[in-house]
């Protein structure tokens, strides 16, 4: 078996989104198409409500999904399509936008503040970039958790360990999306499908990854790695929580304006033009 090593490393940067919520970017924008079929990842864990509170308020996507997991905390989400709810510590959404969807995300702390989570953005290809929309939105007592005999704690949001699938399904770049606590002195192999891209990032303790430990995994560090048949993520003194993502690439352009994610600046124009005009929706 191959075990992947190393390809990229990149520590989260700190940027102001929204009306106002102050984040992390693990990867964006200038990482296309290194990610592909992924887009971004947003860790917004805060402590302080005065830099999350303004939200997310109305906006459009089209041609991508919006993938949110919520540590604690919540998320509440309305939608053009009568869509409404709240996301709390543990659930997750995975919410389609396909052809159009105009959208408000409202955070909200604990009793103590905190608001912790992470927003995962995916493509879609150029055949189903304009697909209805849709969500699927998972609490957190639907989303399986395994435990490996070495004491790895592993939730399945998407995916499948052991014959177990986690419960978001029919995803059209074929993901995994898993939650994974490797506890200290400890070392677990996960298997990974050749050919597809694969990354983690970490949220917690501190670990290695790669044949030899060659790479140090630490809080708010993301690894993209080459091709390979298994990541393998060990730990010394301390436990090590990551989420690990992967999926099939798309190949295909990207052109992206904002919220918008198409395959041609003309589609991205056109998106916009239609959203001024008030036939966004379809």
């Amino acid at each position: 078996m191959q075990t992947r090593n190393t390809k990229l490393i990149l520590t989260g940067k700190p940027v102001i989104e929204g009306a106002g919520v102050h984040l992390k970017r693990a990867f964006g924008y200038y990482q296309v198409p290194q990610f592909d079929p992924f887009l971004m990842m947003d860790d917004f864990r805060n402590d302080d409500p005065q830099k999350y509170l303004r939200g997310f308020p109305w906006h459009p996507h089209r041609g991508i999904e919006t993938i949110t997991y919520m540590l604690t905390g919540t998320v509440e989400h309305r939608d053009s399509l009568g869509n409404t709810g709240i996301l709390s510590g543990g659930d997750v959404q995975w919410m389609t936008a396909g052809r159009g969807i105009i959208h408000q995300e409202m955070p909200g702390g604990n009793t103590a503040g905190k608001m912790y989570g992470f927003q995962l953005w995916a493509n879609l290809p150029a055949s189903r970039k304009m697909m209805e929309p849709r969500y699927q939105d998972i609490p957190s007592e639907n989303i399986p958790e395994v435990l490996t005999d070495d004491g790895t704690r592993i939730r399945i949001l998407c995916g499948t360990i052991n014959g177990i699938q986690g419960p978001v399904k029919d995803i059209i770049i074929d993901p995994e999306y898993l939650d994974i606590s490797v506890p200290a002195g400890s070392e677990y192999i996960h298997p990974t499908r050749k050919g597809y891209t694969a990354f983690l990032y970490v949220i917690g303790g501190k670990g290695f990854t790669g044949a030899k430990n060659e790479t140090l995994l630490e809080n708010e560090t993301i690894v993209l790695f080459d091709d390979g048949d298994q990541v393998r993520i060990a730990t010394e003194e301390e436990p090590v929580r990551i989420l690990f993502l992967s999926g099939k690439p798309i190949g295909e352009p990207v052109a992206w304006g904002g919220p918008i994610v198409m395959n041609t600046r003309e589609e991205v124009q056109q998106a916009f033009k239609e959203y001024e005009e008030g036939t966004f929706l379809k």
